[in-house]
């Protein structure tokens, strides 16, 4: 997965740095085997928790009105990678490593291109 400031940058500093974050742990993941994988995994997994409970208390501060939404689709990728994270925890990583190489980055380029750049747009929109 690779980062372009001209797709990913959204203008927000806090944002953008844990999205690059992001995209990294992602890589570092798809890179890894064995015993590195399994903690690379579960750094993504931290990670992306704390990188959702993060946007959304910017939607519930902010009163962003796609907030429902935008938490449900965290809920569904959450939802995912907990479950393949008790499959990793069990030695089956195979379909972890799937997820993370074939799923994530158009799941991540899409989400950032739609629901955070109208996050980033209120926000901005909103302090000014």
């Amino acid at each position: 997965m690779e980062w372009s400031d001209e797709r990913h940058l959204l203008g927000l500093a806090a944002m953008d740095d844990t999205h690059r974050e992001f995209v990294a742990l992602v890589n570092a993941a798809g890179a890894a085997s064995g015993t590195a994988f399994v903690a690379a995994f579960a750094a993504l997994c931290e990670h992306t928790e704390s990188h959702f409970a993060n946007e959304e208390v910017w939607m519930r501060d902010s009163a962003f009105p796609a907030e429902g939404e935008h938490a449900g689709e965290h809920r569904r990728v959450l939802g995912d990678l907990r479950r393949f994270r008790e499959r990793v925890e069990k030695g089956s990583t195979m379909m972890a490593k799937a997820y993370i190489r074939e799923q994530v980055p158009g799941w991540f380029d899409l989400h950032a291109a739609t629901m955070d750049a109208a996050l980033a747009a209120h926000l901005k929109a909103r302090s000014a």
